[in-house]
């Protein structure tokens, strides 16, 4: 029986997979030669491979895919960047904020709806968020995440974060990271401001949080400080956190905060100038599809994008796109977070990051 082959950049290593029947129109006629996939690596590097990836090869047996994990979304614009004039990359996975940069540089194509109609069967927000360009292919939201074991009593609400037990036990990933800016426009809300106007409330109240705040770059992550004992609590993104939080036996625990939260949105995005441009048409296309939106969101409990997706219940009930979720959701515009992204870092930096010190 004739196999695919997914090539891993890391340590190139290979996935062999027997042939399927292509399924739902999936597979594209003649479609051949290979692509670069560039995203996260990690947890989203395995779980993306087995809902989405493995699925595209199996209905086009003659493309072949190689995932390049990314590291940051800054590091990945960086790579593009590096590579505009003869790139090595033909999509790429990463935060709005970043991929508005790249679509500002010219380094990814406009979407249109007449190559890809999949497009009108996106939630407004998804086409919304990348304008002309790449849409957004998941829907994530900041949570709080916290030892459950060791963590009495639990947090119940944002503000827990500056209980006099927890000094010395927080991880908060600070701008550019998107998680600190995402922080920020919350403690804003919840001091009774609107981020749009001004951060002046939340620059106060996170002074006032610095000194328990145990590192400012969590290495490698929030999720992982906690299942080593180092913090109690960190940031983090609920669809990790949900996924941690199975794999640790409940170790993990998630919170939306009822003070509010903010979505986060990564987008998909075709590389300019991409050299096997049909095969990664192909690629979005499917990524954006009924059929891949549900595989990942109940494998990974990122929030669909694709509203004719038919997903279960139960893996929406743990995803932003949750009644509960959304209701909570404080109504962020990315681009306009964008404009302000440097004097919002070195405001952390200056007011922030060094009253820790």
């Amino acid at each position: 029986m004739p196999t695919r082959r997914l090539i891993l950049k890391t340590g190139l290593a290979t996935i062999a997979m027997p042939a399927v029947l292509r399924s739902q129109g999936a597979g594209a006629q003649g479609l051949s030669g290979q692509i670069t996939l560039m995203s996260y690596t990690g947890i989203f590097q395995d779980n993306y491979t087995k809902a989405v990836v493995e699925p595209f090869l199996a209905a086009n047996p003659g493309v072949k895919v190689n995932y390049a994990p990314g590291g940051t979304s800054a590091q990945m614009v960086g790579s593009v960047r590096a590579q505009k004039a003869d790139p090595q990359i033909d999509v790429v996975i990463m935060d709005v904020t970043t991929s508005s940069i790249g679509n500002i540089e010219g380094l990814f194509e406009k979407l249109t709806l007449a190559e890809f109609p999949v497009l009108d069967e996106l939630l407004p927000e998804a086409r919304a968020a990348g304008g002309e360009f790449g849409p957004a292919v998941t829907f994530d939201h900041l949570v709080l995440v916290y030892d459950t074991q060791n963590l009495k009593p639990p947090l119940t609400k944002l503000a827990d974060l500056w209980r006099p037990d927890l000094k010395g036990q927080i991880a908060v990933s600070a701008p550019p990271n998107i998680q600190g800016l995402a922080l920020t426009a919350m403690v804003e809300k919840m001091e009774g401001g609107d981020y749009r106007k001004s951060i002046d409330a939340a620059m106060k109240k996170l002074k006032e949080l610095a000194p328990s705040i145990n590192t400012f770059e969590p290495n490698p992550d929030g999720y992982s400080l906690i299942l080593n004992g180092v913090v109690k609590v960190a940031t983090g993104w609920n669809a990790r956190s949900q996924l941690y939080g199975d794999q640790s036996s409940g170790k993990i625990g998630t919170l939306l905060p009822p003070e509010g939260s903010v979505f986060q949105i990564n987008t998909i995005n075709l590389t300019a100038g991409s050299k096997n441009r049909a095969a990664a048409a192909a690629f979005v296309k499917y990524a954006l599809s009924q059929q891949a939106q549900k595989a990942f969101t109940e494998r990974m409990f990122y929030a669909p994008v694709n509203a004719k997706a038919q997903i279960d219940p139960k893996a929406v009930a743990r995803t932003a796109a949750a009644p509960e979720s959304r209701a909570n959701m404080i109504p962020v515009d990315w681009n306009d977070i964008l404009k302000v992204r440097d004097q919002w870092n070195n405001r952390w930096r200056r007011e922030v990051i060094a009253a820790a010190r």
